[in-house]
């Protein structure tokens, strides 16, 4: 997603309150004839990043519900180009269409009142309504999760991180990176790096390797490509992936946070198929229990104990528990939560700070 759009994006959410997980939403839409969904992707299938984690869903849907799911790639963020994609599919059959960005929202919209019958559901998106769903996940879980792993793996104590841009999506998972790892670890300190970009190998070398000269010895990320995963491997570093199973890049990865965009839309065409839709006014924010995101756990260097430390963390992420739960405070000593508190999710989106421990930017 472009730079300016995405921050957009993040004020959108923040100012009208996009950010809420509406539970309970009755269902009162439902789609005409049986669900026949299609997908349009943003970038392309074999990315390695966002784009592959919603294809590889598509092909588990497709297997699952015993569906064709035809999908178009590398459809830009404008109106000329999603709109005809979309009535492509429409007039084809399809009745959900499923997108994959920001810059869809508004087109979204208007294809959603154009055709009433079609339900539109689209990931990382802003607009809502009758037939139109935007989903994002609860990310700060499972780099939670990966931190964990980070603190137990480290031998200097020197954790790093290669991150796009310091917007809301991108600080939590930094802080939640080292709150993992301090989890294992109290003595777990991390440098971040900003590349400016969500997707930059060239960039994302150059950080990586800036850090392993700084001296740490695991690397997490929140960029788009492999490449930091290949850059920890050259320097037998470890290293933990986001969007995917990263492992297969690199034998240094040894867990990464993952996008199960399947195991929520199954359910959700499911739904539909039954002749229900349910709405959500302010979109969905989805955590690991329900069933968006999640860790792909463990590679051969980490030790069964700290396995099961981090599986019980998950169970527990899965009961109820919050990552930023007080008290909390930031890296100039400001108290950002409070002893009993936890961070709303407004605070989340519009986070501009970063907790004690947290250097770089």
């Amino acid at each position: 997603m472009k730079l300016l759009q995405k921050a957009a994006w993040l004020t959108a959410l923040s100012a009208l309150g996009l950010t809420q997980l509406t539970v309970g939403a009755s269902a009162e839409f439902a789609a005409k004839g049986d669900p026949k969904p299609a997908v349009i992707l943003f970038g392309e299938s074999n990315d390695g990043g966002w784009s592959q984690s919603i294809d590889e869903s598509r092909k588990k849907l497709e297997s699952e519900l015993n569906l064709r799911i035809p999908q178009a790639e590398k459809i830009p963020e404008t109106a000329t180009a999603i709109r005809p994609a979309a009535e492509l599919f429409i007039d084809r059959g399809a009745n959900i269409i499923i997108g994959s960005a920001f810059g869809y929202s508004d087109t979204f919209k208007e294809l959603a009142e154009q055709y009433p019958e079609t339900v539109f559901i689209n990931p990382a998106g802003t607009t809502n309504g009758p037939n139109l769903k935007s989903i994002y996940g609860r990310t700060y879980e499972s780099q939670y999760l990966c931190g964990m792993i980070a603190g137990g793996l480290t031998k200097s104590n020197k954790i790093g991180f290669v991150a796009a841009n310091p917007f809301g999506l991108v600080n939590w998972t930094v802080n939640a990176y080292l709150l993992g790892a301090r989890q294992v670890n109290p003595d777990a300190e991390l440098s971040v790096v900003f590349t400016g970009a969500w997707a930059d190998p060239v960039k994302e070398r150059a950080a990586a390797e800036a850090l392993i000269e700084q001296g740490v010895d695991v690397l997490g990320q929140h960029v788009d490509t492999p490449t930091v995963q290949v850059v920890a491997g050259e320097h037998d570093v470890y290293g933990t992936g986001h969007h995917r199973d990263l492992s297969e890049f690199s034998k240094a990865t040894q867990c990464s946070s993952i996008w199960t965009w399947d195991r929520f839309l199954k359910p959700e065409i499911e739904k539909i198929a039954a002749g229900g839709f349910e709405k959500a006014p302010y979109g969905a924010f989805l955590s690991i229990k329900d069933g968006l995101i999640d860790v792909a756990c463990c590679g051969e260097a980490v030790s069964d104990e700290l396995k099961e430390k981090v599986m019980a963390e998950r169970d527990a992420i899965i009961a109820g528990k919050h990552v930023f739960a007080g008290p909390l405070s930031d890296r100039e000593g400001t108290v950002r939560v409070k002893e009993g508190e936890v961070l709303s999710d407004g605070d989340l989106w519009s986070m501009d700070w970063y907790v004690d421990g947290v250097s770089g930017q």
